[in-house]
C-alpha cells in the first residue's frame, strides 16, 4: 500500500458517502480507492477492496454495514462505520472525540470506530458534561426536542422534498414541518442513553423541516424540579470548561442575544457548511428554567464532517485537515 494511507468508502453513492468522498477527493495525503460502479453489489469485489485498504468507511444501511464487517478478514484494516449498526456495540469505540477526556485517544488506537448520529451529537454535547460535572443528576428526566433538514432522512426523503420543490418553485412546501417518531423508541435513543450518563433513556421528539440541511437540538431544563438547581451561569461555565480546547465545539456566551435573529430567533442554518457544534444556554433565574440548544449541520458534524474528523484521528493525521 506504500506509505500513503488508503481509504475505501463502501456506499460512496449514498448521501453521507458522497459527502465524505467530496471531502477526501480534494486531498493529497491519502489515496481513495473506488469500486467499479458495475460491481457495487459484487460481494467478492467488495471484500477484496475492504481487505486491501488502511481504513474502510461504511456508508451503508445497518444490515449491510454488519455484512461488510463480516467480509473483513485482514486484521490490519481499520473500520469507520457511519451507520447506526455499531454505535452501542461493546467492542466498538464511539467516534465522538469531544465527549469525554481520553475519547480521542481511544479513537486513535481503535480498529473499529462508529460515527455518532446527528441528533445524539447535539444532545450529548449539551447534556453529558453537565451530568459528568454533577450539575444535573443521572436521574434527570431529560426531554429532547429536535428538528433537522430533510437531507437527514436519506435519499428517499430527499427525493420526496426536492420533487415538490421543483414542481412548485418559490411556493411554500406542502409539508413545512413534521414531527415524527411518535411511537417513541427511535433508534438514536439507545445511543443517547448509553453515552449521556443518564439513568433512564431521554424522551426524544424529532422533527423534519422543508429545508435541505441544518439542525437544532433543544433540551429544556425545569430547574425548579431539582433539589439543588444549578444557575444558568453554572451550566454555561461547565460547558465552556469542558469544550475550552475543542476547535469544533463552540459555546456561546450565556443568553447570547447577539446570536439571535432580531434578538429573538435562534435560526437553524447558521452552522451549515461547517464541522461546528454551536452550543447555547438560555436561562431565567426567576422562573428557574433553562434551555440548552445545539446547532449543527446534520451533514457536517452530524455525519460526513465527523467521519472525516474521526478518519484523520484514526490515521494519525492532523485532525482539522479537510474540515
Amino acid at each position: 500500500m506504500g506509505s500513503q494511507p488508503t481509504v475505501f468508502i463502501d456506499g460512496e453513492a449514498g448521501t453521507t458517502g458522497l459527502q465524505i468522498y467530496a471531502r477526501l477527493s480534494q486531498r493529497d495525503d491519502l489515496t481513495l480507492v473506488s469500486i467499479d460502479p458495475d460491481k457495487r453489489k459484487d460481494a467478492a469485489e467488495r471484500a477484496k477492496l475492504l481487505n486491501s485498504v488502511s481504513v474502510a468507511v461504511l456508508c451503508l444501511p445497518d444490515d449491510a454495514a454488519r455484512e461488510a464487517v463480516s467480509l473483513i478478514t485482514n486484521p490490519a484494516v481499520k473500520v469507520l462505520d457511519a451507520s447506526s449498526a455499531h454505535r452501542t456495540a461493546p467492542d466498538w469505540v464511539y467516534g465522538f472525540p469531544e465527549l469525554m477526556p481520553g475519547q480521542r485517544q481511544k479513537i486513535a488506537s481503535a480498529s473499529r470506530v462508529s460515527n455518532p448520529g446527528c441528533y445524539p451529537t447535539g444532545f450529548l454535547s449539551c447534556l453529558h458534561p453537565l451530568i459528568a460535572a454533577g450539575l444535573l443528576p443521572a436521574t434527570f428526566p431529560a426531554t429532547v426536542n429536535a428538528v433537522s433538514g430533510y437531507s437527514g432522512g436519506g435519499r428517499k426523503l430527499i427525493e420526496q422534498y426536492e420533487a415538490v420543490r421543483q414542481a412548485n418553485p418559490g411556493a411554500e412546501h406542502a409539508h413545512p414541518y413534521g414531527v415524527y417518531g411518535l411511537s417513541f423508541g427511535h433508534k438514536h435513543v439507545k445511543e443517547m442513553h448509553q453515552y449521556s450518563g443518564l439513568a433512564h433513556p431521554p424522551l426524544f421528539v424529532p422533527a423534519v423541516g422543508a429545508f435541505e440541511k441544518g439542525m437544532l437540538v433543544q433540551v429544556p431544563l425545569p430547574l425548579w424540579s431539582l433539589e439543588h438547581p444549578p444557575t444558568g451561569q453554572q451550566l454555561y461555565e461547565a460547558l465552556a470548561v469542558h469544550y475550552a480546547e475543542e476547535p469544533f465545539i463552540q459555546v456561546h456566551p450565556l443568553a447570547d442575544t447577539g446570536a439571535l435573529r432580531d434578538g429573538k430567533f435562534l435560526d437553524i442554518k447558521a452552522a451549515n457548511d461547517t464541522n461546528q457544534v454551536q452550543l447555547f444556554v438560555f436561562a431565567n433565574g426567576h422562573t428557574q428554567e433553562a434551555l440548552l440548544a445545539a446547532r449543527l449541520d446534520n451533514l457536517g458534524k452530524g455525519a460526513s464532517g465527523a467521519a472525516v474528523q474521526n478518519l484523520n484521528i484514526m490515521l494519525g493525521l492532523p485532525e482539522k485537515i479537510g474540515l
